[in-house]
C-alpha cells in the first residue's frame, strides 16, 4: 500500500463515485460499531425500530433485506471507478502490460487481506475466502481483462458467469452437495469443501466471487456511460431502466430460483445488480446534476480511505475507540439503562471511525493498493 496526496485532477472527479463509495462503506463501518445488533433488541420487537434492525442484518436464507445490498454496492462502485483510473493511466502513456500488471498485484494483495482477516481471530492460518476483499480479488481482475471489450460482450460473459453458476448449482449431483438451494448441501459448499477443506462458515461460499463478477463488470459498465458526453438525462435514463429490468427479471425468476444473497443466486444477482444501477443513478442526479456537494461530503470522506477504514475496523480498531469512549459513557447514559448506554456507546464508536476518515481527509492522506 502507499500514501498518496489529492492531486487536483482528482478533485474535480465526478464527487457521486466518492458518495456512493462512502455511504456504503460508512454502512460497513456502522456494523462494525455495533449500532445495527441494538435495534434488534428484544425491547423493539413490533416496532419500525425492530423493522430497521431486521433490514440492517442478513435475510436469514430466502429473501432480500436492504444489508444484503451493501457487498453488490461496493462490487459495484469498485468497477464504476475502474474505467476513470485506467483510462488517466492509459492516456498518460502507460501500457496495456503495464496496467494489467498493476491489476494483478492488486487483485493478489485483495486476496491476501482478505484471507489473512480470517487468521487473526483464531490466531493461526485459517482458509477461508469469502470476505468481500476476497470476493473483490476475483471480481476486479476479471473485470479489468473485460475493460477493453465492446460493451455487447462485457455483458454477454457477465450473464455468461451467471448462467454457469447457477447450472451448477442446479445441476450437481455429487451425494450431499446436491440440494441447490439448502444450506450447506449446494455446490458453493462442496467447492469450499474442496478449495479449503473446510465449509466457509455462516452458509457463505467462496464460489460467490463468479456470478458476482456480474455486478463488478456492470459497474465497468456505468463508469464508460458515466465517462461518456451524452447528457446527464440519457445518462441517468440509461441506468434507470436498466436497473428496473434487472429488477423484473430477478424477482419474476425467484418463484422458480429463490433469492439467496449467501449463494448469490441468478435472481439474486439480477436483483441486486437492478437496485446497484438504480442507486448509481440516483447518486449521479443528486450530486452531480443537482449538487448538492457539501450533503456528499459526509460519506465521501469514508470513500476516499475505503481500505483503510475497512482494515481498521476489521481489526479490532473499533475495539480500540470503545475502551477509550466507554468509561466517559457509562457515567452519563448508564442511569437510562443499559440498552441505552450500549446504544449511544455504538454511536460514538461510529463517530469515531468516521472521525479518523475525516482525520485522513484534511490532512490530503489517501490509502491505496
Amino acid at each position: 500500500m502507499n500514501t498518496t496526496n489529492l492531486s487536483g485532477t482528482e478533485q474535480n472527479r465526478m464527487q457521486s463515485i466518492d458518495f456512493f463509495r462512502g455511504f456504503t462503506m460508512f454502512m460497513l463501518i456502522g456494523e462494525f460499531s455495533g449500532f445495527f445488533s441494538s435495534l434488534n433488541n428484544a425491547t423493539f420487537d413490533g416496532t419500525f425500530i425492530s423493522f430497521i434492525g431486521h433490514q440492517l442484518d442478513h435475510a436469514e436464507w430466502i429473501g432480500l433485506h436492504f444489508w444484503d445490498l451493501i457487498q453488490p454496492f461496493f462490487m459495484f462502485i469498485v468497477g464504476v471507478a475502474m474505467p476513470f483510473s485506467m483510462t488517466k493511466r492509459w492516456n498518460r502513456g502507460d501500457s496495456w502490460s503495464a496496467t494489467l500488471r498493476h491489476a494483478a498485484i492488486r487483485s493478489a494483495l485483495l486476496l491476501f487481506l482478505g484471507w489473512a482477516l480470517y487468521c487473526i481471530g483464531p490466531g493461526k492460518i485459517t482458509f477461508r475466502f469469502t470476505n468481500v476483499l476476497a470476493q473483490l480479488s476475483v471480481t476486479y481482475f476479471i473485470a479489468f481483462l473485460l475493460m477493453q471489450k465492446t460493451v455487447k460482450w462485457q455483458l454477454i460473459i457477465s450473464f455468461l458467469l451467471i448462467l454457469i453458476s447457477q447450472l451448477l448449482y442446479l445441476f450437481w449431483n455429487i451425494p450431499g452437495f446436491n440440494q441447490p438451494f439448502t444450506p450447506d448441501q449446494n455446490f458453493g459448499s462442496w467447492f469450499d469443501l474442496a478449495l479449503t477443506g473446510m465449509p466457509g462458515g455462516g452458509h457463505w461460499v467462496a464460489f460467490n466471487a463468479i456470478p458476482t463478477t456480474a455486478h463488478t463488470i456492470w459497474g465497468v459498465i456505468t463508469g464508460m456511460i458515466l465517462m461518456n458526453n451524452w447528457t446527464p438525462k440519457r445518462k441517468i435514463r440509461i441506468m434507470a431502466v436498466a436497473g428496473v429490468v434487472g429488477l423484473i427479471i430477478g424477482f419474476s425468476l425467484s418463484p422458480f430460483i429463490p433469492i439467496i444473497k449467501h449463494i448469490c443466486t441468478a435472481s439474486f444477482v439480477l436483483v441486486s445488480g437492478g437496485w446497484c444501477l438504480i442507486a448509481m443513478a440516483f447518486s449521479y442526479w443528486l450530486i452531480d446534476v443537482k449538487h448538492f456537494r457539501k450533503f456528499s461530503l459526509f460519506f465521501a470522506v469514508v470513500g476516499m480511505n475505503p481500505l483503510f477504514i475497512y482494515l481498521f475496523a476489521h481489526t479490532n480498531g473499533n475495539n480500540w475507540i470503545e475502551a477509550i469512549a466507554k468509561p466517559f459513557i457509562n457515567v452519563i447514559f448508564l442511569p437510562f439503562g443499559t440498552l441505552t448506554n450500549d446504544m449511544v456507546l455504538s454511536i460514538t464508536v461510529w463517530a469515531g471511525l468516521w472521525g479518523i476518515c475525516y482525520f485522513l481527509y484534511k490532512r490530503k492522506v489517501f490509502i491505496k493498493l
